[in-house]
């Protein structure tokens, strides 16, 4: 497989790219948030990406779903220090689908890494939307027309975009959006979707963001 491995640690970085390489896979490699995308947005996509949270320039969550937005669907395990189960659930919402706290075991990321592509050659792909999310600026980006985005409001959509053709549960948009904790009002949700929606318009976004009664958001 094709690893894609964003890491700032050089240590663990060089480690676990030897593990992965004597294990048979190629490894692209990223130091920061930027390069990451840079490198893992382009084609072809990894099969596999593995990012750090706590990178110098970016949260490794909105990498996560600037990755998403770009129309990048390769399962994403995390590697963090922060291993409390808030901060787990928030990675989930960002998109991610394995979590990993450090101090880890380098043999068993390279079993969760194969397991993690053995599934996605098991799935189907989903068409992309054409969005893309700048996670330095804090920026959504269509067909080269760019408008800002608060950090609520780019969380927020990461969350929702990050799951194509599928409704982003309520609760799942406001932990990846909101402090943990943080008390969130339906009509203050109701508010950011609505912004949000002003912001696709404004960029020409031929989607609508939809909010499934009872249940929770989409994009179509």
């Amino acid at each position: 497989m094709r690893i894609g491995l964003c890491e700032d640690d050089p240590a663990i970085r060089r480690v676990v790219t030897s593990a992965l390489r004597l294990g048979g896979h190629d490894c692209e490699v990223a130091h920061d948030g930027g390069e990451a995308l840079r490198l893992f947005a382009a084609e072809p996509h990894p099969d596999v990406v593995v990012l750090d949270i706590g990178l110098p320039d970016a949260d490794g969550r909105d990498i996560c779903q600037a990755l998403r937005a770009a129309g990048v669907h390769a399962p994403v395990l995390f590697l963090t220090a922060l291993g409390q189960v808030h901060e787990k659930i928030a990675g989930f919402a960002a998109g991610g689908d394995d979590y990993l706290p450090k101090p880890f075991d380098v043999k068993e990321l390279v079993v969760r890494i194969e397991a993690l592509g053995r599934r996605a050659r098991a799935a189907a792909p989903v068409p992309a939307y054409g969005l893309r999310l700048d996670p330095a600026r804090h920026a959504l980006v269509f067909e080269g027309h760019e408008v800002g985005l608060t950090p609520t409001e780019y969380r927020m959509l990461g969350a929702i975009a990050a799951r194509p053709g599928e409704v982003a549960r309520r609760r799942d948009v406001v932990a990846a959006a909101w402090p943990d904790g943080a008390i969130v009002a339906d009509n203050t949700v109701d508010a950011y979707a609505a912004r949000i929606r002003r912001k696709l318009r404004k960029v020409g976004a031929p989607l609508q963001l939809e909010a499934v009664r009872g249940v929770g958001f989409t994009l179509r």
